[in-house]
C-alpha cells in the first residue's frame, strides 16, 4: 500500500461515502476498458525489492528512518518494520541488454544504501525472512513511524476483534499469538511488474497464477521463523496468517482472506477489481476529491484513487494494478510470490524465468489454464511453499511430477522461447536461465543452503539453534555481496 494516510478514526459516513466512490470508480474503469487507450505498445517491466537491516551481531537493526534520511534517494522507501527498506528499480524494457541494465542499477543502488547503512552500524540482507528475528522484535513499537502502517494495523486488528494466531506446521511447528500486524514485517519479497494491454491481461494473470507454484519451489528462501525450521517458503504461510482479518467463525462461513490466491481463472482484469469490491470491506475508507465520471467526460484520465487504495489492501499473490504515468493509464500484473535474495543475480534469474515463462504460456495456442483446474494450481502453490525445490506438483498431461523435472523437461524451454519473444540478448538469457537450470540439477536454492548451513553448524560445530542461525546469517551476508548465485555457495 503506497499511499500515505494519517487518519485513524473513520465514521460510518466515511465508510458509506468511500463505498460509493469505489463503486463509481469501478463503473468508470469498466467504461475505460471498453474504449480507452491504455499504454501497452512496448510493455515495460519493474522490480521492487524489500530489504532487511542487521547489526554486526546479525540482529535486526531498527535503523530505516536514519538510513533513509541520509540516503535522500526517492528509489528507497520505508517498509512495515523499522528493520526494512524497499528499493524500487526504474521501470524498463528487458529487450536487448535490459537485464544487464537492471543488474548494474540494482548493484549501484544497493551499494549506496549499504554505504549509508554501515554509517548507521548496520548492513543490508536480501532474504525472505530474517532468521534471527524473534517475537521480541516483531512488536508494535518496531513498526515504521509512517502513519499509514499504524492506521492499517489499527484497522486490521479492529476488523478481527481478537489477537492474531500464527500456527505454522512444517518440519517443526510454530504456534503463537500477536496483538498487531508486526509479524508481517518479517516477510520480505521481490515483486515483478509486467505491463500488459487490457485485452491480454487475463491471459497473463492466469499464466502467472498457474506458474506461481513453480516460482516458489525454485526460488524458496525462507525456511526459518522464530528459531523454528518450518516451510521452505515460510513467508507464504506467515503473510497469509499475519494479516488475516477473520476470526474463526468468519473462516468457517467461507469469508475470503485478504491474502488471497483467488478462486477462479478470469476473462478480464475487471473480474479482479469487481471481486475486491464485492468480497472485501474497506480497511482505509479515505476519499479523493476527484470525480472520475467528470474527469472521463472531460477527456481526462481518471486516477481512480479509491479503487486503487482498496486494491492495495487486498493482498493477491498476483495483483492487478491500474496506474497513470505521464498522463497515460496502463495495467500491470504484479507478481508477488517470491522472497528477496539471495543475491541480485539470483533475483534476476527468477525474474527472467517468470517473464519468459509467463509470456510463452500467455500467448500459447492452448492455454495452460484450460487444462489445469484452479484448485490444483492453488494446491500446487502451497505444496511448493512447504517443500520448496523438493516439491511435487500436479501438471496437465503428466500428472504428479517433481518440480525440478517439470522445469528441466518442459518449462525452461518455454522460458527461453518467451525471452526470445521479448528480444532479450541470448547471452543474458542463457546466463540467467542457466542459474535456474543449475538450481534444479543440483536441487539447491536459498532455502536448501540455509537449512544445510544451520544443520552443519549445529552438528559439526556444536552450536545451539540460535547461535547457528546467527552464524549462518553472517556467512549468508558475505556470500550475498559476492553476487555469486546461491547454488554455488559452500555450506562449510
Amino acid at each position: 500500500m503506497g499511499k500515505d494516510v494519517s487518519q485513524g478514526a473513520f465514521s460510518r459516513e466515511d465508510r458509506a461515502r468511500y463505498r460509493q466512490k469505489v463503486r463509481r470508480c469501478l463503473d468508470v474503469f469498466a467504461l475505460m476498458l471498453d474504449d480507452f487507450g491504455f499504454d501497452a505498445e512496448r510493455p515495460t517491466t519493474g522490480l521492487e525489492i524489500e530489504l532487511n537491516l542487521v547489526d554486526s551481531e546479525a540482529e535486526p537493526a531498527m535503523r530505516n528512518a536514519e538510513i533513509l534520511a541520509n540516503l535522500a534517494d526517492p528509489t528507497f522507501q520505508t517498509e512495515l518494520g523499522q528493520f526494512n527498506l524497499e528499493l524500487n528499480a526504474r521501470p524498463r524494457l528487458i529487450e536487448g541488454d535490459g537485464f544487464a541494465d537492471y543488474e548494474e542499477d540494482l548493484q549501484a543502488s544497493l551499494g549506496r544504501a549499504e554505504h549509508r547503512a554501515v554509517k548507521a552500524d548496520s548492513t543490508i540482507i536480501l532474504i525472505g525472512i530474517l532468521p534471527t528475528l524473534t517475537s521480541h522484535h516483531l512488536v508494535l513499537d518496531n513498526i515504521s513511524t509512517n502513519d499509514r502502517y499504524r492506521v492499517l494495523n489499527e484497522q486490521i486488528v479492529a476488523a478481527r476483534g481478537e489477537d492474531i494466531e500464527l500456527d505454522i506446521r512444517g518440519v517443526e511447528r510454530l504456534q503463537t499469538y500477536t496483538d498487531s500486524i508486526a509479524p508481517e514485517a518479517a516477510c520480505t519479497s521481490v515483486q515483478f511488474h509486467l505491463q500488459v494491454s487490457p485485452e491480454n491481461f487475463a491471459n497473463y494473470w492466469n499464466a502467472s497464477q498457474a506458474i506461481s507454484a513453480i516460482q516458489v519451489a525454485v526460488g524458496a528462501n525462507s525456511p526459518f521463523l522464530y528459531g523454528r525450521r518450518l516451510w521452505a517458503e515460510t513467508r507464504i504461510a506467515l503473510f497469509e496468517q499475519a494479516t488475516d482479518t477473520r476470526p474463526d467463525e468468519l473462516k468457517a462461513q467461507g469469508v475470503r482472506p485478504r491474502v488471497w490466491f483467488g478462486e477462479r481463472w478470469i476473462t478480464s482484469i475487471f473480474d479482479l477489481f469487481e471481486e475486491n469490491v464485492r468480497y472485501f470491506s474497506p480497511l482505509l475508507p479515505i476519499c479523493d476529491d476527484e470525480d472520475p465520471v467528470e474527469v472521463l467526460h472531460a477527456g481526462g484520465v481518471p486516477h481512480l484513487g479509491e479503487l486503487r487504495l482498496h486494491n492495495g489492501t487486498v493482498y493477491r499473490w498476483n495483483r492487478p494494478v491500474y496506474d497513470v504515468m505521464n498522463g497515460r493509464p496502463h495495467l500491470r500484473v504484479e507478481n508477488r510470490v517470491l522472497p528477496a535474495g539471495p543475491t541480485v543475480v539470483d533475483m534476476l534469474a527468477n525474474a527472467a524465468f517468470y517473464f519468459g515463462l509467463a509470456r510463452e504460456l500467455a500467448e500459447a495456442d492452448r492455454p495452460i489454464w484450460s487444462q489445469l483446474t484452479f484448485s490444483a494450481a492453488e494446491e500446487n502453490f502451497h505444496a511448493a511453499a512447504r517443500r520448496g525445490i523438493e516439491a511435487t506438483v500436479h501438471w496437465p498431461r503428466v500428472g504428479e511430477i517433481r518440480v525440478t523435472d517439470l522445469v528441466l523437461e518442459s518449462l525452461l524451454p518455454k522460458a527461453y522461447a518467451g525471452l526470445d519473444r521479448f528480444g532479450v540478448s541470448p547471452a543474458l538469457r542463457d546466463r540467467l536461465l542457466g542459474i535456474i537450470e543449475q538450481r534444479c540439477l543440483l536441487q539447491r536454492n536459498g532455502a536448501v543452503w540455509q537449512t544445510e548451513a544451520v544443520a552443519a553448524a549445529e552438528r559439526r560445530r556444536d552450536l545451539d539453534r540460535g547461535e547457528a542461525l546467527h552464524d549462518m546469517l553472517q556467512r549468508y551476508g558475505r556470500f550475498q555481496r559476492t553476487n555469486e548465485p546461491v547454488h554455488t555457495w559452500p555450506v562449510d
